[in-house]
């Protein structure tokens, strides 16, 4: 039997006949020769039908395919130096396991609206392959930074019946004879009493925010890594994170240097990324932002303007940390030399894709966080469990969540954020 093999190993069986099973991709002919681009997921390779060395059936099959038909592609593997690969296929014997009916998607200009409704079938265009072999590559990196470094996975529920990053972007779930529940926007605090039984840990999933915002970066649902380590605060918190960053930064140039050359995405500026990161306070980058023209004021949030402005002059990510605790979440812990700030920090990407973590010190005492709670007017009864936290045991402790999209987009090259997830959801699309 003819050995089938996948052609991200085809440079084993040089000189070997093999089969190949896939999709047309491109097809083109000459005469007596026909050029068919077979792709099979792993990799692509041209198939070569030379007229006289076939049968008028097997040429006529070779004919007779369109795009994105499904074949099995029987052939000798030769060495071919104008191929991208190295090699090609002189094909043998070809058969058709479904002829494609004529295919949405052309080689013309598509609009952004008709390419996400046909998102089912864009997929299969050579950048968004490349697009989701590197997000392949940046969610395994993370998870094997966090399981080399002694972090344990660690399962945060979907369904919650509380907030963690605030009541007015949450999506509510009816729940049985409970009430309501509401979708996950964050598993940071369910992860905290991991940290008592395993010391470091992580979970990665959806996570959904019912924000009504439609710019490039954002989503209503989107991917998460939460991380959180006991005995660990906010100068070393920032450390793991940057170790975590350069680590992906790392893995998508050994990994990816393929699909990164297809993106047309600049190499050079990703390598000079894996540097020492900068780090600024929150009053040094408002500083700093004013000075290059900005109006933010002391006390506002970062938009995606100020975050390109901050970022335009620098090769590496910035930090900007000990933020106003008002602009913060409630569990963040205060600066003992300054408690209007917090001890947290944010991860600014350069190349104008803004922000990619957020991460803090937790607040370890129960009077102080139960304080802060009932400042922000939440249900003290729903945040019993997290108080007791700080009752039994509490420790210093710190976390950070990394937004996978975003950090997707900023390896990539890619702009938008829709790119970066295979079936993105936005405020104003579900479907497919």
């Amino acid at each position: 039997m003819t050995k089938k093999v996948y052609l991200k190993n085809i440079d084993k069986y040089e000189g070997e006949k093999v089969l190949i099973e896939g999709w047309i991709r491109n097809k083109r002919s000459s005469g007596k020769i026909q050029f068919l681009i077979i792709r099979d997921g792993t990799d692509e390779i041209q198939a070569v039908a030379f007229k006289p060395n076939l049968s008028d059936e097997i040429f006529d099959k070779c004919e007779s395919l369109t795009l994105e038909s499904s074949v099995r592609v029987y052939g000798i593997v030769k060495s071919e130096k104008r191929s991208p690969t190295g090699y090609e296929i002189e094909l043998t014997d070809i058969d058709i396991i479904q002829i494609s009916d004529e295919f949405p998607i052309q080689k013309k200009e598509h609009g952004i609206t008709f390419l996400l409704d046909n998102r089912h079938l864009w997929l299969r265009s050579r950048k968004q392959i490349a697009m989701l072999k590197i997000r392949h590559t940046v969610y395994y990196a993370i998870c094997d930074y966090l399981n080399d470094n002694g972090f344990y996975r660690f399962d945060s529920p979907i369904l919650t019946p509380n907030a963690c990053e605030g009541t007015t972007t949450l999506f509510e779930v009816p729940y049985f004879d409970e009430g309501y529940a509401y979708l996950s926007q964050s598993g940071q605090l369910y992860l905290e009493p991991g940290i008592t039984a395993l010391g470091k840990v992580y979970d990665f999933g959806p996570v959904f925010r019912a924000e009504k915002s439609k710019t490039r970066k954002h989503l209503t649902e989107f991917w998460m890594m939460d991380a959180e380590a006991a005995f660990v605060e906010h100068k070393e918190n920032m450390k793991i994170q940057e170790e975590l960053i350069r680590f992906v930064i790392n893995s998508v140039l050994e990994k990816n240097k393929k699909e990164l050359c297809t993106l047309e995405r600049d190499i050079e500026k990703l390598k000079k990324a894996d540097a020492p990161f900068k780090i600024i306070t929150y009053k040094e980058m408002i500083d700093i932002l004013q000075t290059k023209g900005s109006t933010i004021q002391y006390g506002d949030d970062l938009g995606a303007q100020e975050e390109e402005m901050l970022t335009d002059d620098s090769e590496v990510p910035i930090f900007v940390e000990k933020w106003p605790k008002e602009t913060k979440a409630f569990y963040m812990k205060l600066d003992k030399d300054n408690p209007g700030l917090s001890l947290c920090a944010d991860l600014i990407a350069p190349e104008k894709f803004g922000e990619i973590i957020g991460g803090s010190q937790r607040e370890d005492d129960y009077n102080i966080l139960k304080a802060r709670i009932e400042k922000e007017n939440y249900p003290l009864k729903d945040y019993q469990w997290y108080l007791d936290l700080r009752k039994y045991g509490s420790v210093p402790h710190s976390g950070f969540g990394v937004g996978l999209e975003r950090l997707i987009g900023w390896m990539s090259g890619v702009k938008h954020i829709r790119e970066a997830i295979p079936f993105p959801r936005m405020i104003n699309r579900l479907s497919p």
